[in-house]
């Protein structure tokens, strides 16, 4: 994937820049594997906002991703890479062997033809999904399950990449791209490589509107506010806020500690700090 840039014939496109979707073979998704999705605008089931700055943007369909990938011993061929609106990285829709069709995360390499499988005895493949005891030390993974047949849940943004660096009693040693190293049971499953589209991040939206079709809303600084809205704000002129940065509601940002604990601290090797 590369990116492409804009002649500075308007402020908006000065510093704007976009992918230039040459990896992208279809343009359409498959029927079968889409379904409706309502816009939430950051509310939860009680409507109350939980997530903040989120509403509008354009209307998406979701596609159905194979995050289990449990087509055990059945081969699936890829039959198109494909752009995916709810996410950053792009997905691959295969056709398996016994004529199922899904979307798997289309990792960095993998090719319209190729053929992927999953389960334990496949090879070490791009694309593959193994069991972390089969899987070589160093290999970069994604797509990795916390819970064996919960499917994965970690490492499946664009781009990112973890590494399986040691293995001890039944748990494998992952360093996560954050740089935190957690056990995960070796039974789990994990993809063999790097998530595709990795210039995601060299993005730049160049102008407001563009981060409103994403369902962005604006932000405003606290101490641009009014008293009532922000403990930072008010104020004669400008002022630099008086006192540590904080949320709304009062609580320190910037390096106060807000994790509680956790059962599952006991599989965190080492903190991403």
């Amino acid at each position: 994937m590369a990116v492409k840039k804009f002649k500075p014939r308007t402020p908006s496109s000065r510093y704007r820049t976009v992918s230039t979707f040459e990896e992208i073979t279809r343009s359409k998704p498959e029927k079968s594997l889409l379904r409706p999705l309502k816009s939430s605008g950051g509310r939860n089931m009680g409507g109350r906002v939980t997530a903040r700055h989120r509403g509008g943007g354009h209307k998406r369909r979701y596609r159905v991703i194979d995050f289990k990938r449990d087509k055990i011993g059945v081969p699936g061929r890829v039959a198109s890479l494909e752009y995916d609106p709810n996410r950053g990285a792009r997905i691959a829709l295969l056709h398996y062997r016994d004529g199922e069709k899904r979307y798997i995360l289309a990792a960095e390499g993998l090719r319209v033809g190729d053929t992927v499988a999953s389960g334990s005895g496949a090879d070490i493949r791009v694309g593959n999904a193994i069991p972390l005891r089969e899987i070589p030390l160093g290999t970069d993974i994604h797509n990795i399950e916390l819970k064996k047949g919960k499917g994965g849940q970690l490492v499946r943004g664009a781009g990112t990449a973890a590494q399986l660096v040691a293995r001890e009693g039944g748990f494998g040693h992952v360093r996560l791209p954050s740089g935190e190293v957690r056990l995960i049971h070796l039974d789990c499953l994990a993809t063999i490589g790097q998530v595709g589209n990795v210039d995601h991040e060299s993005i730049v939206a160049g102008k407001a509107g563009r981060s409103r079709w994403l369902g962005r809303r604006p932000r405003v600084r606290g101490v641009a506010t009014n008293p009532h809205d922000h403990p930072m704000g008010g104020g004669e002129g400008r002022s630099s806020g008086g006192r540590h940065p904080c949320t709304p509601w009062g609580r320190p940002t910037k390096g106060y500690k807000t994790r509680g604990k956790k059962l599952s601290d006991k599989y965190i090797v080492r903190r991403r700090k």
